[in-house]
């Protein structure tokens, strides 16, 4: 195995090798291999193939990769190893990428909403933070950004007292790119100018009383692959989604990738309540009895109301597992 391959297995057994119920020597065989197989970047067609075959295909998630988790898990654990999911829930984000312009649609009293939906069920999740609203953040021409308010800042100190998780999500989540298929505020950056957006970004998250996260969940789901180093230095973890495919590649999830753990969100699971209830439930069915990423946004459920995610938020809440065990697990393998 390559040394992300070994580490990104034990991450997939963690839980079964802190009890001592398998070895590290049990993880080395083809199967579990193929379940955490580590790639290099693949060259752009293959990249586009692939999200291509995610945009068009419902289930490629659950048929290919998930499926390779589960057979890794049977061969290693046998009857022990189907169980029920380990879900890492995360929001994007807040606040909302239109507060700046259009608070009273997304404005903090939407984020209220969503995290009394998600505490009253139980639900920990990963909260994705911008530390400075911009101005017309679709518009790379534009200027302005703004400091957390005083509300939105008392809203996420309430949050992170009921256990939700900080995460970098850019500076202002402002594009440098106009097109739509290259939004991005990290794409472009030199490694010098993107270790200074995420250290001011972590001074202005750190001046609102709020820890340095450990995480990353890179606005639009979108940064170079040359980047990664850069990030990997700075987080414990970096996050993708969809759109990350173009860039990178698909890949499993959790995964290794040098000196951070990749965990990538895929559909049927990242999308609206309404849309990843019924997967869910698939996947509860599966068994995959390992780590599942789901992803919700905030403006997304707003602008259909709360009844589907007051739904999927009872039906998450049995599996759902805070970020925090996925780290000490890193820290583990």
């Amino acid at each position: 195995m390559h040394s992300d391959e070994r580490r990104s297995a034990r991450l997939l057994f963690d839980a079964e090798l802190e009890r001592g119920d398998i070895s590290v020597s049990e993880l080395d065989r083809r199967v579990v291999r193929r379940a955490v197989r580590h790639r290099e970047v693949p060259a752009k067609p293959i990249r586009l193939r692939e999200a291509i075959a995610l945009k068009t295909d419902s289930r490629l998630y659950e048929r290919t990769l998930l499926k390779r988790t589960l057979a890794a898990r049977r061969a290693v654990l046998g009857e022990g190893g189907p169980g029920p999911p380990r879900l890492l829930v995360r929001m994007d984000e807040f606040p909302h990428a239109r507060a700046h312009d259009l608070p009273e649609r997304y404005g903090t009293h939407v984020f209220q909403r969503f995290h009394a939906i998600m505490a009253a069920a139980g639900v920990p999740y990963l909260l994705a933070v911008v530390p400075r609203p911009a101005h017309a953040y679709l518009d790379p021409a534009a200027e302005g950004d703004r400091p957390l308010a005083d509300d939105e800042r008392a809203a996420l100190a309430g949050a992170l007292r009921d256990g939700v998780e900080p995460a970098f999500h850019g500076l202002t989540h402002r594009t440098r790119h106009s097109d739509a298929g290259r939004h991005s505020e990290l794409s472009g950056l030199s490694d010098a100018e993107l270790s200074a957006l995420i250290e001011r970004a972590g001074a202005e998250l750190s001046g609102a009383g709020l820890p340095v996260p450990r995480v990353a969940v890179p606005p639009f789901n979108r940064f170079e692959a040359k980047q990664w180093d850069v990030l990997a230095g700075s987080f414990d973890m970096v996050c993708g989604g969809p759109e990350t495919v173009v860039n990178i590649g698909l890949h499993g999830t959790p995964l290794w990738r040098g000196d951070a753990v990749y965990v990538p969100s895929y559909p049927p699971l990242y999308g609206t309540a309404a849309q990843i209830e019924p997967a869910l439930r698939r996947v509860i069915a599966l068994e995959p009895g390992t780590w599942v990423p789901v992803t919700l946004h905030l403006g997304w459920e707003a602008d259909r109301g709360w009844s589907a995610l007051e739904r999927l938020a009872e039906a998450m809440a049995p599996y759902a597992r805070p970020w925090s065990e996925l780290l000490e697990a890193a820290g583990r393998s």
